[in-house]
This record gives structure tokens, C-alpha cells and sequence, in this order.
């Protein structure tokens, strides 16, 4: 056995068992591929796949241990060669983050900038998409954290620690009726065409739960996975845009005097929405990745993100009582 076999049976299961995808994704042929399977499983006497003439078509029950076993060989194979990085460059690499558009925008820039002043050699790789593909780029190992609100609680292999809270506002034109009722309520919105985000993005299951619970249908005109965009669209007069707070917090055009858009909290009604930071569990944390969590949230402490990462799924860490 050795590790060029493991990275291809790997590799196959990570490509839907497309042995032509796989050849590519590894800079060699399909044959090799082919051939160093087949001498893996003679070596352990399972077939690992089974086969429709070169085809592979399933994973076997066996297939499936072994697997789990070569996954967990190639990790920590991935963390000697961080540690040894590590103590070969202590304060230098690339921090590789994936993350959604709303976090990046709004919720980054600080921490960002802060790690890069405390360490210079530190470059840092922002990776957009939906929660879903968050996880997935740090299951994945194409990023070594991952920041989103939903879905990151959905995968077993990732840890996740609360980071901080948010609401959502609704934002509407200085002249809009609503724009100086007292305190918003679900029926006033649901009367009005409202813009807000994709359904997977950014808290939309809260808003369209809040609905349902009091048997109302909200008229969504318009959805987007970017707050800017929803806040562009409610300038044109398309609707009431539902964003997360932190779009507005620092807007130059929204609140002020004279403004033609203004918010107003709707966290009452909503609920609040609570961010999450997610780690691949058993992956080894270099210090600048555990710096940068650090500067994220104050709740998070290097030592209470390893005890998470070594602990086991189902397990509770102290900072989960927080929020």
C-alpha cells in the first residue's frame, strides 16, 4: 500500500467515480488510476468499487470503511505538512477564507486588514458562495475556515463556534407610509412587496418561518444574495428590502438627514440570527488562522477553538452557551 493509492481512490469518490475527471484532477492517466486501485484492493482483499466493465458504479459496503480510514490518513498526512510549515515559517502563508457575499463585505474588512498588520507575510484568500458551498470549500480543504449563518450546523466533519449576533432592518424610502409607523408589524409588511435575499442566504428562513407561524404570505417581489443589490432596487421604488443590519451600519446615504432611504429594526419581529465560524474537525490550526478567529470575535480564544476542534460530533463547547 501506499499513498499514490489512497489519493486516487480518493480523488475517484471526490469525482462521482469519473475516473476520466479524476486522471485530470491528478495530472496522470486513467490506466495508472485504474491499475493502482485495483492493486489496492487486491492488497486488502475487498473490492473498494464496483464495476460495470472499466466503470466504476458504486462504492461498496467494505469501500465505504475504507474510505473513512483514507480520509482520515490523508488529513492528518495534510497536517504534518502544515506543521512543518509552521516551524518553518512561523509568522507567513496564505489564510485561506470562504465565506458569503454579506460577511465579506461587511463583517471582514476590519479583521482583515488587522491580521495583515500583525502579520504582514500573511496573505489572505477571500472564497465566496452560498452557506452549502462554504462548508463544502473547508471540508474540502480549499479554505481553512469558514464564516456563514446558515447551513455550517449541517456537516458533522466541520466544528462550528458562535462568532456574533445580527437582526435584520427593514429599508424603505424616507417617504414610505411605514417609514415613521411606531414599530413595524408582519402584517404591515406582508401588505407591502418586499425584497430580500435567496432563501438560503442571510437569515431568509427566520423572515419566511415568522410568516408562516402567523399564517401570512409575504409578497416577495424580489430576492438577491447581495444587500447592496436589495438596497438598490428599494431606492428604485421596487419595494421594502429586508437586509441584515450590518449593510446599513455604516452606510454614508442611509439614516442621515436628508436621506432618501431609511431603516427600521425589525429584529422584533425576526428573531435574532447568529454567525458561525467553522473549522474542518481534526485539522491542524496554524497560529495566524487562530489569530484571525481571535480577531473576529472576542468570544473566541485559541484555546477554546482546539478544545472544539478535538472534540468529538455532539459535543458542546462552553462558548455554544453564550449566545
Amino acid at each position: 500500500m501506499n499513498l499514490h493509492q489512497f489519493k486516487f481512490v480518493h480523488e475517484a469518490a471526490r469525482r462521482n467515480l469519473n475516473l476520466t475527471e479524476t486522471a485530470k484532477a491528478l495530472h496522470t492517466s486513467q490506466p495508472g488510476i485504474s491499475k493502482a486501485i485495483l492493486e489496492l484492493e487486491e492488497e486488502l482483499g475487498v473490492d473498494i468499487f464496483v464495476r460495470h466493465g472499466k466503470r466504476l458504479k458504486r462504492v461498496t459496503e467494505p469501500g465505504l470503511q475504507v474510505l473513512k480510514s483514507i480520509e482520515v490518513i490523508l488529513r492528518e498526512l495534510g497536517n504534518l505538512k502544515r506543521i512543518g510549515e509552521e516551524y518553518a515559517l512561523q509568522d507567513a502563508g496564505t489564510l485561506s477564507i470562504a465565506t458569503t457575499h454579506t460577511q465579506a463585505r461587511y463583517v471582514l474588512p476590519e479583521p482583515v486588514a488587522a491580521l495583515r498588520k500583525k502579520y504582514p507575510k500573511v496573505a489572505v484568500s477571500l472564497h465566496q458562495g452560498t452557506p452549502e458551498q462554504v462548508a463544502q470549500m473547508v471540508l474540502d480543504e480549499v479554505a481553512d475556515i469558514g464564516l456563514a449563518t446558515e447551513s455550517l450546523n449541517d456537516f458533522s466533519e466541520l466544528v462550528t463556534l458562535p462568532c456574533y449576533e445580527w437582526q435584520h432592518v427593514a429599508v424603505m424610502p424616507a417617504s414610505h407610509p411605514l417609514a415613521s409607523a411606531p414599530r413595524l408589524t408582519l402584517e404591515q409588511l406582508a401588505a407591502e412587496p418586499l425584497i430580500s435575499y435567496h432563501p438560503s442566504f442571510t437569515g431568509r428562513r427566520r423572515i419566511d418561518m415568522a410568516f408562516a407561524q402567523r399564517g401570512l404570505k409575504p409578497n416577495v417581489v424580489l430576492d438577491a444574495i447581495d444587500a447592496d443589490v436589495i438596497k438598490t432596487y428599494t431606492r428604485l421604488g421596487l419595494g421594502i428590502g429586508l437586509v441584515a443590519e450590518m449593510a446599513v451600519k455604516d452606510d454614508p446615504t442611509m439614516n442621515a438627514p436628508g436621506s432618501d432611504v431609511v431603516s427600521r429594526p425589525v429584529g422584533h419581529l425576526f428573531g435574532p440570527n447568529v454567525a458561525r465560524l467553522a473549522f474542518k474537525r481534526g485539522a491542524y490550526m496554524r497560529q495566524f488562522v487562530l489569530a484571525f478567529a481571535e480577531l473576529l470575535s472576542d468570544r473566541l480564544t485559541r484555546a477554546l477553538i482546539m478544545q472544539a476542534i478535538s472534540s468529538q460530533p455532539g459535543q458542546t463547547t462552553s462558548v455554544d452557551y453564550g449566545l
